[in-house]
């Protein structure tokens, strides 16, 4: 008898390409590419809200100038920093300064965010970026 975890065992599944289409990631490939990473990577929508997103009605209220492809620059930017710093493991923390995006206030707060990288849809190994209380 095969007591090994058959199909119909599946109750619910939740792929990575549902959830790019759904919103609950969004995928920053195209810019990490450039910030050097070579596999796929998309952000939680928690972590894109809360270090990316920017627009003109938070511009105004805070008095700074932003935008949302600088921010996003930023945390690929330290991701892929973190990435290459000596360790192992699939997922790693790390910290950048972004202005938040709630109140008036417009000096920068340090955050702290979560990297992974695993396996996407198909065994192709993708990295997510999140919230460290996300996984």
């Amino acid at each position: 008898m095969n007591n090994f975890f058959q199909a119909t065992d599946l109750i619910h599944s939740y792929s990575r390409a549902q959830a790019i289409a759904d919103g609950e990631l969004i995928d920053v490939t195209d810019t990490a590419r450039e910030a050097g990473f070579t596999v796929p990577v998309a952000m939680s929508r928690a972590a894109w809200a809360d270090c990316v997103e920017w627009n003109d009605g938070i511009e105004a209220r805070k008095a700074v100038t932003q935008d949302e492809s600088g921010r996003l620059w930023d945390v690929l930017w330290m991701a892929f920093v973190a990435c290459r710093a000596k360790g192992n493991g699939q997922r790693r923390i790390f910290e950048l300064y972004r202005v938040p995006r709630e109140g008036r206030g417009n000096r920068p707060r340090r955050v702290a965010l979560a990297i992974t990288i695993g396996p996407g849809d198909d065994p192709a190994p993708v990295i997510t970026i999140m919230q460290p209380t996300e996984d």
